[in-house]
């Protein structure tokens, strides 16, 4: 097993609960310890998508060459003009979201682009991921943590793969 240590305090993500409250949007500025840079043809039209969809918020724009959007602290995403790829990459962009918000982000999304989301479904670690197809192609998932039952599937599965849990 690896050397590991709770580090929770350095994360906007709230403790899993049914009630979590997301954090604000974060609009301070910080060095990215990662971002995305997502090709589009069509910055307005993938702008619209990630702000009334995804819930994030246009942070700046240099117009007809960048927009920087967020969401939380450590939820960058840049947009850029470019071609949208014919098809969608294996990979995927995940962004932790609070289980209250699966749901509305869903419909906004649908609302928007009707047939691109698939989900919300469980995960085997502890997690409801909804997987949305963006405008440019991308395979984003917005994960919630569920609250951590120490003696469901999900504990267990953790435990087998030799992660002890404090229960966040």
């Amino acid at each position: 097993m690896a050397n590991t240590y709770p580090a929770f305090d350095i994360s906007p993500v709230p403790t899993p609960a049914p009630d979590a409250e997301a954090p604000e949007l974060f609009h301070g500025l910080y060095g990215m310890p990662m971002f995305v840079t997502l090709p589009t043809a069509d910055l307005a039209a993938s702008v619209d998508f990630w702000t009334r969809g995804l819930g994030f918020f246009d942070l700046f724009t240099v117009p007809n060459q960048i927009t920087h959007l967020r969401r939380w602290a450590f939820q960058d995403v840049l947009l850029v003009p470019g071609e949208r790829p014919a098809a969608a990459a294996a990979q995927t962009v995940s962004f932790s979201c609070v289980l209250s918000q699966i749901d509305q982000i869903a419909a906004d999304c649908e609302r928007l682009t009707p047939g691109c989301t698939t989900g919300p479904r469980r995960m085997p670690w502890n997690s409801i991921e909804l997987e949305v197809r963006t405008p440019e192609n991308v395979r984003v998932i917005m994960t919630a943590a569920h609250p951590y039952d120490a003696t469901g599937p999900e504990a267990e599965f953790l435990r087998s793969i030799g992660i002890a849990t404090d229960g966040r």
